[in-house]
């Protein structure tokens, strides 16, 4: 725990409703020494941030039962979440458009390659310990 005090560690969330998408996508966190929290659809997310958990970083998939993807961005977005960067992720080269729509900073389509994400998570971190 003593990495977590030096900045040096993103805290993910990952909104994911498909298990096996969930679990690579954690295990590629794990591997990059991230910390990551699940939400199983946007609704989760949304109770997470109500009750004052804060992430470094967000990685959301677009079609979830209960809450999609974008509806819970734009609920983040409007809580005041601005220092948070929020990635879409789709099969569906679609979701892009309602990503940006509703926020998201980005969109990767699925499967996300580790490369990717590393680059994504450098400069999560690179931001946060230049915040202080």
């Amino acid at each position: 725990m003593a990495s977590m005090n030096q900045g040096s560690v993103a805290r993910a969330l990952v909104i994911e409703d498909i298990n096996v998408d969930r679990v690579i996508l954690l295990r590629m966190l794990q591997k990059l020494n991230c910390e990551a929290t699940v939400a199983r659809n946007g609704k989760e997310a949304i109770d997470l941030f109500l009750q004052g958990k804060t992430f470094d970083i967000v990685f959301s998939d677009q079609e979830m039962p209960v809450m999609t993807g974008p509806e819970a961005v734009t609920k983040i977005r409007a809580m005041g979440a601005t220092e948070v960067k929020i990635v879409g992720l789709s099969a569906d080269f679609g979701g892009m458009e309602a990503f940006m729509r509703a926020g998201a900073d980005v969109f990767v389509p699925k499967p996300m390659k580790l490369e990717t994400l590393e680059s994504m998570l450098q400069d999560v971190i690179h931001k946060k310990n230049m915040r202080g």
